[in-house]
């Protein structure tokens, strides 16, 4: 299989190449794409190097498959070029995620939804990756009412530019900043753009794209996001009201059962999830298992991932591998 990798040169880019070798991805003839200033460089996959071409010459070169994560703008631009090719696009960016006409996929909670007809398919946020995992199958035990949710993220998030300033402040050094404040020692309780409500862009995706994926407008959620000093995943803070009571034990057999979902909940011997345990792996660690005591029906947990493999990479290598195996690639 063709595969074309937009953004091959980036953070996430590289972190699919890595993925796509490690989950022995078919992959016949690899296709690097990056901006016209990374053109003729060299990637290695698998032994193999392969010279960078831009998103316009990959066109011309018929992929089967392209995962972007490039960003919004080069999505916008060519994913459509791409469909039109009979190439089929996951896109990593905000680019598609509530286009109507664009499915939202998560594999392990949504990945019925994909047909022949989706050639331009969207890779969810990663904060809300990780927690639709985790709320997919609570819902259809107990039916979640609302979500209130806070996020602790790394700074890989945002990119190779915040991680050097993470590391050139803990040196420090003076540097390119991605943030308008210190990160190191400090958290930030803004992530995107503040929207005309107050909230931030990126708690409004986790909102709305965690009702699109889990298929429920019902579903009430609330997010704050925040960015940490921390390399290596996401946590969440996650507080479910359901409709119908549940038992603990209960709880932690239903997630021990749920595909790509890993239970960490051992207070007595002090195991429960964190970044450090999260990084490298495509599985959404959860523990601190436990009921809120304030409200009936109340569930909290503790949620976290490496936003880069199952929040980003891990996922959009997850959708195309469901696309492989239902013959509609």
């Amino acid at each position: 299989m063709k595969v074309a990798v937009v953004g091959a040169t980036g953070l996430v880019g590289s972190e699919i190449l890595t993925v796509l070798a490690e989950r022995n991805f078919p992959v016949t003839e690899l296709i690097p794409v990056a901006s016209e200033k990374s053109k003729g460089k060299e990637i290695e996959f698998k032994g193999k190097k392969y010279k960078v071409v831009t998103p316009t010459e990959a066109i011309a070169l018929k992929p089967d498959v392209a995962l972007f994560s490039a960003g919004g703008g080069t999505s916008t631009e060519f994913a459509p070029q791409y469909a039109e090719a009979g190439i089929t696009v996951v896109d990593n960016s905000s680019a598609w995620r509530m286009d109507p006409t664009k499915k939202l996929v998560v594999p392990e909670v949504n990945g019925d939804v994909l047909s022949a007809e989706d050639k331009v398919i969207a890779n969810p946020n990663c904060s809300t990756i990780q927690m639709v995992v985790v709320l997919k199958p609570l819902h259809e035990k107990y039916k979640i009412k609302r979500v209130v949710v806070s996020t602790y993220q790394s700074v890989t998030g945002t990119g190779v530019k915040a991680v050097n300033q993470l590391m050139d402040e803990r040196a420090g050094k003076e540097g390119e900043k991605a943030y308008p404040y210190t990160i190191d020692l400090n958290v930030i309780p803004h992530i995107d753009v503040f929207q005309e409500n107050g909230y931030t862009k990126e708690e409004m995706k986790m909102i709305q794209e965690t009702n699109k994926i889990m298929g429920d407008d019902s579903i009430r959620v609330t997010a704050t996001t925040v960015r940490i000093p921390v390399m290596g995943g996401h946590s969440e803070s996650v507080n479910i009201e359901f409709e119908n009571d549940f038992d603990v034990q209960e709880v932690r057999e239903i997630l021990a059962q749920q595909e790509g979902v890993i239970v960490v909940d051992d207070p007595a011997n002090l195991k429960y999830p964190m970044p450090k345990d999260a990084h490298g792996k495509d599985e959404v660690l959860v523990g601190r298992i436990r009921r809120d005591e304030s409200q009936d029906k109340t569930l909290n947990l503790w949620v976290v991932a490496d936003n880069l493999r199952k929040g980003a990479a891990t996922n959009a290598v997850q959708i195309a591998e469901l696309l492989h195996k239902k013959g509609l690639i």
